[in-house]
């Protein structure tokens, strides 16, 4: 499993897309228990109380708690830290595996020594506990997902089908086995959060020297999660975003920032404060100053919010993972201050 890094106040962004998962390789494609046929799996079912899942690799994603919208993105990171770009989780009952592993061995494309070394592994000539069937319904047979954009070690999931009893835990020499952990790092890759236009005052244009009050409205940034789980061995694990700064960058040198690193802190579930009449002469806790005009265009204002990710799990479990941020950029027009002589 990749190292976790726990730094909970790191400024990253994390390009990490949405998670829609295939089976274990494009030349593999398998159906079975949470399996696939040729392509991805994904199923969806709302319950009564409007909770949406969506089944994809072998893992059910609660995404109701998720931001949403239009502008709505993934989080990005300037790390080495990603997801677990492939995992392993339950896949097949025995009777789904003898169904799809016997017609490969009957159609001998796969040479009679492999297909008589395979029968031979899963005792495939015992009608009673050929493919571990005198343990249905007490464990699983365990294979790989991968996520379907194939991003770099994508392939290292090549291990075999495994067992693993019900109420046992997977092998410990198996590498991103989805343990609540495992979990919690691919919700984490589900996690959606707003997009990050900021208030302006002046709204639609600003003038050189004047400070530029900035602020996001609070009820649009409070956390978001995603919970992962595995129903069929009662393992899950919730992802959770809180908003924590916002970074503004004016686009441009000729400018300074408020506070001075241009980093504006949450306060009150709140990012900066809304222009109010009576404050023209008072400093902005949040915004800019721009020291030169845009001329006859603009300056490509970013703001990036920084996101503090948490994650709990069951059994107890739980911990931190890399903080992530999501910006944007807007348009600022800066025009010189005209003074009339008379």
């Amino acid at each position: 499993m990749p190292a976790v890094i726990r730094n909970k106040r790191l400024l990253l962004p994390l390009a990490v897309g949405t998670l829609i998962l295939a089976a274990a390789t494009p030349a593999n494609a398998e159906k079975g228990f949470g399996g696939t046929d040729g392509g991805t799996q994904q199923t969806a079912d709302t319950g009564a109380d409007g909770t949406v899942s969506v089944t994809v690799g072998g893992i059910v994603f609660d995404r109701s708690k998720n931001g949403s919208g239009g502008s709505a993105g993934a989080l990005t990171s300037s790390t080495s830290w990603t997801p677990p770009a492939c995992w392993y989780a339950p896949k097949y009952t025995p009777e789904q595996l003898q169904k799809y592993l016997e017609p490969i061995w009957e159609a001998g494309s796969t040479g009679y020594e492999w297909d008589a070394e395979q029968r031979k592994k899963y005792n495939a000539d015992d009608e009673k506990k050929g493919f571990n069937k005198d343990k249905s319904g007490k464990g699983y047979w365990w294979g790989s997902y991968v996520n379907e954009s194939y991003p770099p070690g994508w392939d290292a999931c090549d291990k075999d089908y495994f067992w693993v009893d019900e109420g046992d835990p997977p092998p410990a020499d198996i590498e991103n086995a989805v343990t609540p952990e495992v979990l919690a790092e691919l919700a984490y890759a589900e996690i959606r959060v707003p997009g990050t236009e900021v208030t302006l005052a002046p709204a639609e244009a600003t003038k050189v020297n004047l400070p530029t009050w900035a602020w996001l409205d609070g009820a649009e940034f409070k956390p978001v999660s995603v919970t992962a789980s595995v129903p069929t061995i009662g393992i899950q694990a919730t992802a959770t975003a809180e908003p924590v700064s916002l970074q503004i960058k004016p686009g441009t040198p000729d400018a300074e920032t408020y506070p001075a690193s241009g980093v504006c802190a949450i306060d009150d579930g709140r990012i900066g404060e809304p222009y109010a009449k009576g404050n023209a002469d008072r400093t902005p806790p949040c915004g800019v100053k721009y020291l030169r005009s845009s001329g006859d265009g603009s300056f490509p204002l970013q703001a990036t919010v920084t996101w503090e990710i948490h994650w709990t799990g069951t059994g107890g479990a739980g911990g931190d993972l890399p903080d992530g941020d999501f910006g944007a950029t807007q348009d600022v027009v800066v025009q010189e201050i005209q003074a009339i002589n008379r």
